[in-house]
């Protein structure tokens, strides 16, 4: 039998770090629960430290979550190990995640430790982290610049110390594969109780290469642990796209000779759930999950395809989660065709009073367009556009008036704590004159880094997905929201916005900066 390869996502964690990818507690439940369906053998949760918020969503995966791993990361800080051994006590299966940096230019410029105190801090780290679970994790944060001499030591130590999985991250994506791959198997061979841990690595994407180096130290470095998101989400460039690297796993297994226990059929719709809630659109011609990923315009490959799938094809897209023969729901479609749907779809639901509102949306959205696609049910379920993570604002309604020659208005009715109220102002074009009056009432101060429009499906009826972008004080969030109505969908978004800016720490900003 083929060797398993544990698949370890940190869409919750390192995922949210990307500037404006802030979560609720609600969101990162329902993204677990998926990644729990794609079969992920271990999900960070996020950084109980960080923030209360992250503590509580921690707590709450680690209860609702019985099929995979749930792990918390913590610095090699005595608070940081017990915020997350507290955070992760209800859990079937829990780990944690302890770090240090190891590379030269970190201990000197950010630690301002010698040699001797990161080893004896990441010793009694682990330690402390036992007496939690048995299931400990130790990082050399941005290993791929560390001296391999000293990388061996650390390792050693923290497997003495009890960690059982021991990961070398390229966290600054300053790695090339085969030099990966060497350095990964060559610090294995030079800790001698390295067959007592699982060897793991984690790939950031800063020079593209997050996927190659990951299958490197795979495949060259004996790593038996993958450390990915969905989408590639992550600090920076972002981290090593799970779907990328399950699928060359899967497609090339005569070349690694590796499995894992991911249903692939569900990563299209976990990347869809993970877009939808993060407000960050998957680019069209992104391998595996993108919209175009298994198109064909060329006459020659049509041509191909149509005679034989495999001329042009390397792996089915029905294998991978797109849908085969996409079922069109109208008006007159009952909710059981609805609910058939959803299971399809692949999409998470908790109860029938969750699918009943659903329902509704459903068929009001059914009376404003012609054809619902899968593309607007997976809409109607998502998070960012029902559930804001405070509902201190709101969107009522609004009265926009746009003609050539005068100069556009808007008239928005919103809450505001409970209470309603009227604002009004004139902008620069329709969007702009929304956005103008929402803020002649909130004077929220925050600046609009980002506005994107994507059509959810292909047609002029097509909802809108709209993603705010704002920015205050250090803080970045996403504001997300759809409608049939493009201008009602980017008030929704705006106003999506300012709820998360209300209500997000700064803390995981500042936390972010220090991690794997």
């Amino acid at each position: 039998m083929m060797e398993k390869l544990i698949i370890f996502d940190t869409t919750l964690r390192d995922g949210e770090q990307s500037p404006g990818a802030t979560m609720t507690g609600d969101e990162k439940v329902r993204i677990a629960q998926q990644l729990e369906r794609l079969g992920v053998d271990v999900i960070e949760a996020g950084f109980a430290a960080a923030s209360v918020g992250d503590f509580l969503a921690i707590q709450k995966i680690s209860s609702i979550v019985k099929n995979s791993t749930v792990c918390s990361l913590s610095r090699a800080l005595e608070r940081d190990i017990e915020k997350a051994g507290t955070a992760i006590s209800a859990a079937a299966r829990g780990r944690i995640h302890t770090f240090i940096a190891t590379s030269p230019i970190h201990m000197q410029m950010k630690l301002h430790m010698t040699p001797e105190q990161v080893i004896e801090n990441a010793v009694k780290a682990v330690r402390l982290a036992r007496e939690y679970t048995d299931d400990v994790e130790f990082s050399a944060e941005d290993a791929s610049r560390s001296e391999p001499d000293f990388l061996a030591r650390i390792c050693e130590a923290a497997i003495e110390a009890g960690a059982t999985t021991v990961n070398l991250p390229d966290t600054v994506g300053y790695a090339i594969p085969e030099q990966f791959g060497s350095f990964v198997r060559d610090i294995r061979t030079r800790v001698p109780n390295s067959d007592k841990a699982v060897w793991s690595v984690h790939c950031h994407d800063d020079l593209g290469m997050a996927t190659a180096n990951s299958l490197a130290g795979v495949h060259i470095g004996g790593a038996r642990q993958l450390e990915c998101t969905i989408n590639g989400l992550g600090e920076r460039a972002g981290n090593c796209p799970l779907e990328e690297a399950v699928m060359a796993i899967s497609t090339r297994s005569d070349y690694f000779q590796l499995q894992c226990g991911i249903n692939t059929k569900e990563l299209v719709p976990t990347s869809k759930l993970v877009s939808t809630v993060t407000g960050f659109p998957v680019q069209p011609n992104k391998a595996i999950v993108g919209a175009n990923a298994f198109a064909h315009a060329s006459g020659i490959h049509q041509d191909g395809v149509i005679k034989a799938r495999q001329t042009y094809e390397i792996m089915r897209a029905e294998d991978v989660g797109w849908a085969k023969d996409r079922m069109v729901l109208g008006k007159l479609s009952g909710r059981n065709a609805f609910k058939q749907r959803i299971r399809e779809l692949g999409i998470p639901v908790t109860s029938e009073n969750e699918i009943n509102e659903a329902f509704l949306r459903f068929k009001d959205l059914a009376d404003r367009k012609s054809e619902i696609y899968d593309e607007d049910i997976q809409a109607l379920f998502a998070p960012s556009g029902s559930q804001p993570l405070s509902n201190y604002y709101g969107f009522v309604s609004l009265d926009q008036r746009s003609e050539t020659g005068e100069r556009p208005y808007a008239k928005v009715v919103m809450t505001e704590g409970g209470g309603e109220v009227t604002t009004e102002a004139f902008g620069n074009g329709p969007v702009d004159s929304v956005f103008k009056a929402i803020e002649a009432h909130v004077k929220s101060g925050a600046t609009l880094d980002l506005y994107a429009v994507n059509a959810i499906t292909g047609t002029s009826e097509a909802l809108g997905d709209v993603v705010v972008r704002l920015s205050l004080g250090g803080r970045i969030v996403n504001g997300v929201a759809t409608d049939a109505d493009i201008i009602a969908a980017s008030a929704k978004a705006y106003i999506a916005a300012l709820n998360k800016l209300k209500t997000v720490s700064p803390m995981n900003a500042q936390l972010a900066e220090q991690t794997p």
